[in-house]
């Protein structure tokens, strides 16, 4: 994908119009259109105000850095994850439950420190699950958009 193709991707999965996206770094609305066709490039400038604007990395926009920004979790995200870890280090401590051991040992055999380590790790590894799941998502419905989009400008 060129750069005109990442900066119409990434406006469209904010809901921004071309005009919305021109007001952010102050171009016109056929600038933006003309950037996304490939008719005309960019500055330096342009693609810092464009990667300011759409929340994403120089790099991203030239396609030298595939990594994309994940998404904010929400405070209903971050209790959400808070309930689901604390069921999760409950059935640890209950051995009935059948996932008291880890690396080998009892839960019961963990120190205070190695107990906080497990539990900032399982915390670490849902926020980014649920991050990842919440981008793709967004792309998807981004994505059936675009097509819905394209399949109106066909039929027009």
């Amino acid at each position: 994908m060129n750069i005109g193709g990442r900066i119409r991707k990434k406006r469209k999965e904010k809901n921004l119009t071309q005009s919305e996206l021109g007001k952010l770094v102050n171009v016109s609305s056929q600038v933006i259109s003309n950037w996304e066709r490939g008719y005309t490039g960019l500055s330096h400038d342009d693609i810092a105000k464009l990667a300011t604007a759409l929340d994403v990395s120089t790099d991203f926009l030239l396609g030298n850095d595939s990594k994309e920004k994940l998404p904010e979790l929400t405070p209903k995200d971050e209790r959400d994850i808070a309930k689901d870890l604390e069921k999760i280090l409950s059935s640890l401590d209950n051995p009935n439950e059948g996932y008291s051991y880890f690396d080998g040992q009892s839960i019961d055999d963990l120190d205070e420190e190695d107990r906080e380590l497990l539990k900032a790790a399982l915390e670490t590894c849902m926020k980014i699950a649920k991050q990842i799941a919440k981008k793709n998502i967004h792309q998807r419905n981004t994505e059936k958009t675009i097509i819905n989009e394209e399949n109106y400008e066909v039929n027009s």
